[in-house]
């Protein structure tokens, strides 16, 4: 196996961020430095980042969670805060495919593989992100247009998304969004534009898979069919 493939698989890093550490003259292998790209390893050979022992690789594990509110997508918090791994019973070194912010809740996946998490966060995988909201307020056709067509914010940032209205309760709106790069707090900085107040978001869908199913804090591994359709939409 590649070494920088051996990293990604064991935690560490995407395997990009693998060939800067092995660049950069941070990897040993059996006790010898290694700056050279490309070369293999066995299980059976001790590699070390900056003199620190890196864990076997392990089979990769993916589970489907269905987030709750006040939950932290992350690994850990230094503020001792709950996070989406506390809520899972796996002794395995885990992390979160992207991010949920704490009040939102929906679809959320957690792996052990640190290469398939680089690419279904990567922008240009386009991998598919379904929301509903409910909004204090109403987008009018005009601000649905830009949108779906893509616009730039008033703080710079440049968003494109898909919205359509499912629901209108009173002054309340239901819309369902579906993004393909999903930037940091996309969603709700888009209402924030519009002058709209975001009162709920929930993530229905992440690349075609839904927790909807599942009560709040609940999760389940992905069967080898969901992770084969998971490995080639990374592939892409």
């Amino acid at each position: 196996m590649r070494l920088n493939k051996y990293l990604a698989q064991s935690g560490v890093a995407s395997r990009r961020k693998a060939d800067d550490l092995i660049a950069a003259g941070k990897v040993r292998v059996n006790g010898q430095q290694v700056t050279t790209l490309g070369v293999d390893v066995t299980a059976d050979d001790r590699v070390e980042i900056n003199g620190k022992p890196v864990g076997t690789v392990e089979d990769m594990v993916i589970y489907l969670i269905h987030k709750p509110s006040g939950v932290i997508s992350a690994a850990g918090d230094p503020r001792g805060r709950k996070t989406v791994i506390d809520l899972i019973r796996d002794s395995r070194r885990l992390f979160p495919v992207g991010r949920l912010d704490r009040d939102t809740t929906g679809a959320l996946l957690i792996t052990n593989d640190g290469e398939l998490t680089n690419r279904l966060t990567h922008p240009r995988f386009g991998v598919q992100k379904r929301y509903v909201a409910d909004v204090l307020g109403r987008l009018s056709p005009e601000a649905l247009a830009r949108l779906d067509t893509g616009m730039t914010l008033s703080e710079g940032m440049r968003v494109r998304a898909k919205l359509r209205q499912v629901a209108r309760r009173g002054r309340h709106t239901l819309y369902e969004i579906i993004l393909t790069e999903g930037q940091n707090r996309e969603v709700k900085r888009i209402f924030k534009h519009f002058g709209l107040t975001l009162l709920r978001l929930h993530r229905s869908h992440f690349a075609g898979l839904s927790a909807d199913s599942m009560a709040l804090g609940h999760y389940r591994r992905l069967r080898p069919k969901e992770i084969k359709a998971l490995t080639g939409l990374a592939a892409k």
